[in-house]
């Protein structure tokens, strides 16, 4: 019998499959296609004739959590100790994991706030437990009234995803007001803050979990260099976590993968000396301006994106159909793939929305849109 009998192939696989089925522009799955760094690609090749291969400590590579620790001083002012509070993980998916794995017990409550990423549920599920899920408004702000109805006395945790995948959407002050109030009715409430695209924020930083002294002993934030540095087949990331919690977090991270690549540890300890992460938002603003400049003419009408590198479209305009079947006749018919916003709800609530990645080189954003304005 299955334990996950409701999970199927994820929509990224299948738009991406018949993406390559039909050879259409690939604007649905979230991975850069431009190369990386050729400061990082020097590193890699230097590191790999080196003594860098054998497991690294089971938390992480040491001179690596040394630079995060300072670059979480340097980013958001907040102070941690590498080696109780940080944990190296295998991408940002295996921290999430990970962290539901080892903080949510048998019968807990999780909030999920849709649309979200479709990796919150299935841990959640996998620990026995029950998966809330709440809507967020239709202009994807958090409605914070239905959000506290959604907890009780079983609630253990409430996932925020901040900046918003798939809606580009950052939490406000006023936003984190509510949330503190919330949880000083439930003590032992956990906020687990997947901050993946933490530098992608354009007119506007997005305000970190680290930043809220409230959240710092019952807050479990997930951050990704795959999304930061343009390298997400490398599949590392981290979490950073109170020491209670992240004792029971590495219990778990050591029987799942132990440790991660050795040598992506090392190589981005050296790249943390070169690199300036601030600069990430101004360059992804300019991909997104110039995708919006490029669909101005478009049926389509694209909705505000304050980070990540997502934009969020309508095409009521030109289509009623729903938006799973508009998005396989985008590929099918004019030969680019989007994301259907409605399977990021767990009803899966059909706006008319989809979801574009515009990072992507120019020449490919162009081809797209050319396609995309002919509709």
């Amino acid at each position: 019998m299955s334990k996950l009998p409701n999970v199927t192939t994820s929509i990224f696989t299948v738009m991406s499959k018949m993406a390559a089925e039909y050879n259409a522009i690939n604007l649905s799955q979230g991975f850069p296609n431009f190369p990386v760094d050729e400061r990082l690609t020097d590193i890699v090749a230097r590191l790999s004739k080196e003594n860098v291969h054998q497991y690294t400590p089971m938390a992480g590579y040491p001179p690596l959590m040394s630079k995060i620790a300072k670059l979480t001083q340097s980013s958001y002012g907040r102070t941690i100790n590498p080696e109780l509070e940080l944990l190296i993980t295998a991408g940002a998916t295996q921290g999430i994991f990970t962290s539901i794995l080892a903080l949510v017990k048998e019968n807990d409550e999780v909030i999920i706030l849709d649309p979200s990423y479709d990796s919150y549920e299935s841990p959640v599920l996998l620990c026995n437990a029950n998966p809330v899920r709440v809507a967020l408004n239709d202009d994807y702000t958090p409605n914070w009234g239905t959000i506290e109805k959604a907890c009780s006395q079983k609630s253990r945790m409430i996932i925020i995803n901040n900046p918003h995948n798939p809606t580009g959407k950052i939490l406000t002050e006023a936003d984190f007001l509510q949330l503190e109030k919330i949880l000083s009715k439930y003590p032992d409430l956990l906020v687990l803050s997947d901050e993946v695209y933490e530098y992608i924020t354009f007119e506007e930083k997005h305000i970190s979990a680290h930043t809220k002294n409230f959240l710092l002993d019952r807050c479990i934030t997930v951050s990704s260099f795959g999304k930061s540095f343009h390298i997400t087949g490398w599949k590392i990331g981290y979490t950073i976590a109170p020491e209670h919690l992240m004792k029971e977090i590495k219990k778990v991270h050591q029987f799942l993968v132990f440790s991660v690549n050795s040598i992506s540890q090392a190589a981005i300890s050296e790249y943390l000396d070169v690199v300036d992460v601030n600069l990430l938002g101004k360059f992804y603003q300019g991909k997104r301006d110039y995708f919006l400049k490029l669909l101005q003419n478009s049926r389509f009408e694209l909705k505000p994106c304050e980070g990540t590198y997502f934009q969020v479209a309508s095409y009521a305009a030109i289509s009623d159909e729903d938006d799973v079947t508009f998005c396989k006749n985008l590929i099918i018919n004019h030969g680019v793939a989007a994301i259907p916003i409605s399977t990021f709800y767990s009803d899966h609530k059909d706006q008319k929305l989809i979801r574009f990645c515009f990072a992507k080189d120019n020449l490919t954003l162009e081809a797209a849109a050319k396609k995309l304005r002919e509709i």
